[in-house]
């Protein structure tokens, strides 16, 4: 099909989500990229993971790029602010308390195209996928001469891998400094709760080739694994310096977890992500503190900062008892989420909430958030066209954007269970195109 150039890379993105029903991967390709890791590891990765990557790309236009990336540099911005700083943190737990030099590896700003553009669902510690995307990217095929136009291609010169190793050895420098330790992380550990069971544990194995590629030794393993004596944080006779943390448990509470908190506390390892990060970014009460632009106001945040929130944040208000009724009233215009929630986990829709489940929501520490559906992309899984709901996940470090993806499923929430659904590359639409 023609377009006329006067349409906006916003129209054209669209069209390609709802018209571009072609198979983009290239299946052969993911296969030599999995098996490069060990022989094996592909079979291993599939089996029971069949909707972990999609077929096909995402397109999101150009000017949605930049508007995600001033949302990420204005929620900065605040985050910055000793006012904001002690706001978040009279409700974070004691761990989170405790001050990291190094700011924190993966935040995932996860955004649905509303339809007055990008709006912040949520922030994440410890988001998953970066390094399954960038091995998903490099495995697309041109299904046609646009598409081909739009492929990455080398990325630049650079690559998401480089970024993330890059970003580790920041986070080492900074608490280096902090700690008065060498100038080269030695030893990471990648904990998690029985990471062998995890969902995402592919992407373990991936990092763990990554850090060793790069004369790091690494190794993955439960937290109940690791031991803290003579001041310092062990697996086995090896000493860890660095600990990649997937861990759920955001303020290193449960028991199982006691020898990381303990050398997260004394400084005897950089943990990353920690529990401050989660507490500054991640806890979803933080949306009601970025959506109250009085708020914001009185803690002296600039006008131009408050707007860009006040345009990319859905409003979002805390779950009270007292405010039952009203809030069963507006139910279908809500979304609840658990204020320490991960993975979409014990989150509803209001539309969808049945009145037992809603005492059950205000009984917890909950946030309401204005209802922002996600944009769809419509596949052929089979011979029949399928639209899915389609989320972006940005990747950020430091306040920069390192890599955006695509996450397509079916359902109330986000999920890889949908037949055509999983992690999709993204593919930016310049702000004009002549043709698609």
């Amino acid at each position: 099909m023609r377009t006329d150039p006067s349409h906006s890379g916003i129209e054209l993105a669209d069209r390609l989500n709802a018209d571009c029903h072609c198979v983009s991967l290239d299946s052969a390709s993911l296969e030599a990229e999995l098996e490069r890791v060990s022989p094996g590891f592909h079979d291993e990765v599939m089996a029971g993971r069949p909707h972990l990557f999609s077929s096909s790309v995402a397109f999101v236009s150009a000017e949605h790029v930049r508007r995600m990336a001033r949302l990420v540099a204005a929620v900065e911005r605040v985050v910055a602010m000793p006012a904001y700083r002690d706001h978040v943190l009279a409700w974070a737990p004691e761990s989170a308390r405790h001050r990291c030099a190094a700011p924190g590896v993966f935040l995932g700003y996860d955004f649905h195209l509303g339809s007055t553009g990008p709006q912040l669902i949520e922030i994440n510690t410890n988001a998953g996928g970066g390094l399954l995307n960038a091995l998903l990217a490099r495995a697309q095929k041109a299904c046609c001469d646009d598409v081909e136009a739009l492929l990455p291609g080398d990325l630049g010169g650079d690559t998401p891998e480089h970024l993330f190793l890059e970003m580790f050895r920041a986070e080492w420098k900074a608490f280096a400094q902090k700690v008065g330790a060498g100038d080269t992380v030695k030893r990471i550990a990648i904990v998690d709760e029985a990471p062998q069971t995890q969902y995402l544990y592919p992407e373990f194995v991936l990092f763990r080739r990554l850090f060793e590629q790069a004369g790091i030794a690494a190794v993955i393993c439960d937290p109940q694994e690791l031991a803290f004596r003579d001041g310092a944080l062990w697996h086995g006779a090896g000493r860890i310096d660095l600990v990649y943390n997937r861990l759920t448990d955001f303020a290193l509470d449960a028991p199982a977890n006691a020898a990381l908190r303990a050398a997260y506390l004394a400084d005897a390892a950089l943990v990353t992500p920690h529990p401050q990060a989660h507490a500054l970014y991640a806890d979803k009460r933080n949306l009601v503190a970025l959506s109250d632009d009085t708020l914001l106001t009185s803690w002296g945040v600039d006008a131009e900062t408050r707007t860009t929130l006040a345009n990319k944040i859905p409003r979002t208000e805390l779950v009270l008892a007292r405010n039952a009724d009203d809030l069963w009233a507006r139910r279908k215009q809500l979304f609840f989420k658990p204020a320490a929630g991960y993975g979409s986990k014990a989150a509803y829709r209001g539309d969808k909430i049945t009145r037992r489940v809603f005492d059950e929501v205000l009984a917890g520490s909950y946030i309401a958030q204005a209802l922002v559906p996600p944009s769809s992309r419509t596949l052929k899984v089979g011979e029949a066209p399928v639209e899915l709901k389609l989320d972006l996940r940005n990747y950020v470090y430091a306040g920069h954007v390192q890599l955006i993806a695509a996450r397509l499923w079916q359902g109330q929430t986000t999920n890889f269970r949908t037949p055509g659904g999983g992690f999709a590359p993204v593919l930016t639409v310049p702000s004009v195109q002549g043709a698609a």
